[in-house]
């Protein structure tokens, strides 16, 4: 398939641009050659950036390939992450990778060259691919370099150009402009074709200048394939004094007469007589290696000491909303130098304010852009910090793909969702969040977490600091009494029995604020010989199954209270956690099944069926049958 130049160079930041356009022809080979073996991949959308590619990893991406986890290395984000082609042949030229490898199980199962890159990688910061994503990430890192550990280091963020009609692209350079982010570039790929036909601006490079000037970004137009051109314009965004936006004007497919510019090439291989001769008009296979700038020798920190963390504590029966706990933790917490807080100008009503009042050099203000603040709390974690990120959990929703990534990055992060459930009131059902227990299940090894006390709230806040993964805190709007005593822990995956008797005919089960309901029902309950156990499932993932299972057992009945929509949430955990155990006991479900409305707490419980009126009705119903 492969004509072969024998022709060696190893090129360095003094290489003449010659020699570059030499390793950009190899870049387009290779991006050819893998594609076409594994019979799949985005060969043309490789083929328009590998100029652009070239001149940055030989004279600009200050980069140790033997040391990915040097803490001086600039940062290097295919936002177009379909153009892994086009990444891993750089790889191969950088020496971090072989030729065997990429010919041979570039898109294969098992195999870390995937069709998109992820941090299997170890020189992939973050998983890509889901477009207009990579860019916000960037900020992220590009912001925790330079203000938390105040680095040189460099950000360079390449993007395609069709996702740059994502709303999260104008977000993330809204915040490099407000930021002055000038560690931080993005170079657009303007080939002017998407994937299933020309994209919305085309080649209007002058468009995108003004969109990125908007937003106090420096913007740069160059012919793509101008080599002479990308070097001057890579020089400016090096100079560290603005974000800058690189505009560049490319053909997709470039080197490849039969599919330049032509549509219906998007994520196709070239077929094996085409890539033939597309690798003899590209001037053969190479095995031209690159060494690039080496990193700076990074800014020492003093070793850090170790730090006591005092939570706060509550008196039993004292009324006090699990966000408020929230916050008074967090700012505790943040007495490790590690912690970082992201706040969508909601600060006031979560009570992440606490800890940026505290620590206010950790504290970063995202304003209304939810998708940024878990893009950057994404790029912070990438730098080894521990973030929480803090809004409304209906508006999580809004950054549940940016959450998806996340998890498929394999980061760590800590998120709390406040004002949960019809328990909020006044505000209404667009305020309500009634759908983040079934998101954040859902969440590729996520931990889901829902405290009923500010006891528990604190113990569960502070445990998340240490937990892998992405951790999910669910808090009430709404002030309810202490449950437990200040030295009550709450291991991640267990549940809380607060009340249980030998002689129990159901058990009620809930998390929140209906675990106050619940025992509220039990008192009813009580009265009429109907004794009850109470469980708080304060660890909606993982449950504490033994527990359900034991009380499935002696009970015999159970009744699960939540304030959320009945799918994917507690509900339907339990059923699952007891159908893998093979356990049936009688059940009732509540949940919130009609669209709420305004209004008191109270009525907003009892119209939506969770109050503890109807859990002792569901309860009489299901024990007398």
């Amino acid at each position: 398939m492969s004509a072969e130049n024998t022709a060696t160079v190893s090129l360095g930041p003094d290489s003449d641009l010659d020699q570059v356009f030499e390793l950009a022809q190899q870049l387009r080979v290779d991006s050819v050659r893998a594609s076409t073996a594994a019979g799949s991949g985005h060969p043309t959308s490789s083929l328009s950036a590998a100029d652009l590619m070239a001149v940055l990893m030989t004279r600009h991406l200050r980069y140790d390939w033997q040391s990915p986890k040097n803490p001086a290395n600039d940062h290097l984000i295919f936002s177009k992450g379909h153009a892994s082609p086009l990444l891993y042949a750089m790889f191969l030229a950088a020496g971090a990778i072989d030729e065997e490898e990429l010919m041979t199980t570039y898109r294969r199962k098992g195999a870390r060259l995937q069709g998109h890159p992820t941090p299997i990688l170890p020189w992939v910061d973050v998983a890509t691919g889901s477009l207009g994503q990579g860019i916000a990430y960037g900020v992220g890192v590009a912001l925790a370099e330079r203000d938390l550990k105040h680095q040189s280091s460099r950000v360079w963020v390449l993007c395609g150009d069709s996702e740059m009609a994502e709303g999260s692209v104008w977000e993330a350079l809204d915040k490099a402009g407000r930021h002055r982010l000038a560690n931080f570039t993005v170079i657009i790929d303007v080939n002017r074709l998407g994937q299933s036909g020309p994209t919305e601006l085309g080649w209007d490079t002058d468009a995108y200048v003004r969109r990125a000037e908007a937003f106090d970004c420096r913007a740069l137009v160059v012919d793509g394939h101008d080599l002479t051109a990308v070097e001057q314009a890579l020089v400016v965004a090096d100079d560290g004094q603005a974000p800058t936006v690189i505009v560049a004007k490319t053909v997709k497919g470039q080197g490849v007469a039969e599919v330049a510019d032509a549509e219906g090439w998007h994520g196709k291989p070239l077929p094996d007589d085409l890539a033939a001769r597309a690798i003899t008009e590209l001037g053969g296979v190479r095995h031209h290696t690159v060494r690039g700038p080496q990193p700076s020798a990074a800014t020492s920190a003093d070793p850090v000491a170790p730090v006591q963390v005092t939570l706060p504590q509550f008196k039993m029966g004292e009324a006090v909303a699990t966000r408020v706990a929230f916050g008074k933790t967090l700012a505790a917490i943040g007495a490790r130098p590690d912690i970082v807080a992201l706040d969508a100008e909601v600060g006031n009503s979560t009570h992440a304010e606490d800890f940026g009042k505290a620590h206010p050099e950790r504290y970063f203000q995202i304003y209304i852009a939810e998708q940024q603040m878990i893009a950057t709390a994404v790029g912070m974690a990438v730098c080894g910090y521990r973030p929480y990120a803090t809004t409304f959990a209906a508006f999580l929703t809004r950054a549940h793909d940016f959450i998806r990534m996340a998890a498929i990055s394999q980061v760590t992060m800590s998120l709390c969702g406040t004002h949960c459930g019809v328990e909020i009131g006044a505000d209404g059902p667009s305020q309500m969040g009634l759908e983040d227990l079934a998101m954040m299940r859902a969440i590729h090894g996520s931990t889901v977490l829902y405290p009923s006390d500010a006891t528990s709230a604190t113990a569960l806040t502070a445990s998340m600091a240490d937990l892998d993964g992405i951790s999910y805190l669910r808090t009430t709007r709404g002030a309810y009494p202490v449950l437990y005593a200040p030295d009550e822990t709450f291991p991640v995956g267990g549940s809380k029995t607060l009340r249980a008797g030998d002689s129990d005919q159901v058990t009620l089960l809930g998390a929140g604020v209906t675990v106050h309901e619940c025992l509220a029902a039990a008192d009813q309950l009580a009265a009429d010989n109907i004794p009850a156990r109470v469980i708080d499932l304060y660890s909606v993932k993982p449950l504490d199954v033994a527990t359900l299972a034991r009380a499935a057992q002696e009970t015999g009945a159970l009744v699960v209270v939540e304030d959320h929509h009945p799918e994917g949430g507690i509900g339907e955990a339990v059923l699952s956690a007891l159908a893998a155990r093979r356990l049936t006991p009688a059940f009732a479900h509540l949940a919130v099944r009609d669209l709420p409305a305004s209004g008191t707490p109270s009525e907003l419980l009892d119209a939506a069926g969770i109050s503890r009126t109807h859990i002792a009705r569901a309860t009489h119903d299901l024990v007398a049958h």
